[in-house]
């Protein structure tokens, strides 16, 4: 399993790399809302702070987490750049890394 957090993390990444691919281009693609559809798995601590965790089920894990309830949750994302109305997002990012 996965943290939700790590998740959305990977994603920004992802985004971010996506953004710096995308300058120079003559083809862009303007960003708008993402959907994110998964399974989770609840985790609550048993220690004095109480805290909950999410987990995203990794596909195959069904099974290795039988024990916990899963729920499928729908999280819709609107991104932002700092400074910008609109994000455009392109290719092959790898090329543009250093």
């Amino acid at each position: 399993m996965i943290e939700l957090a790590t998740v959305i993390r990977d994603l920004r990444d992802e985004l971010e790399r996506a953004v710096v691919a995308a300058e120079g281009e003559a083809l862009r693609f303007e960003l708008g809302t993402i959907e994110l559809e998964m399974s989770v798995a609840l985790e609550r601590s048993g220690n004095a702070e109480g805290k909950v965790r999410f987990w995203v089920v990794e596909t195959g894990a069904q099974a290795a987490v039988g024990a916990t309830s899963t729920q499928h949750i729908r999280l819709t994302l609107k991104p932002a750049l700092t400074g910008s109305d609109k994000i455009f997002i392109g290719g092959d990012a790898e090329v543009h890394e250093e």
